[in-house]
């Protein structure tokens, strides 16, 4: 089955983020919500979802965010 959004409709799109992401519809913590709404560009057929899930890894990956190490471990 392809997830791309040439090959998939809306409610298909919304179903994909739901089932991999999990409990949504719960949102017992606050951070569903959040992941919701990174991928909702790709549910609304704006961005493939590959693009998202690259762009999050490229912010994670630079550390631009992130904590810096230090000798005894890490600070903010």
């Amino acid at each position: 089955m392809s997830i791309l959004i040439k090959d998939t409709t809306r409610e298909e799109r919304e179903r994909i983020v739901a089932e991999s992401i999990g409990n949504i519809d719960g949102a017992c913590d606050g951070c569903s919500a959040g992941l919701v709404e990174m991928y909702q560009d790709y549910i609304d057929g704006k961005r493939e979802i590959r693009d998202i899930n690259m762009e999050f890894r490229a912010q994670y990956v630079s550390g631009d965010d992130g904590p810096q190490k230090s000798s005894c471990g890490y600070a903010r």
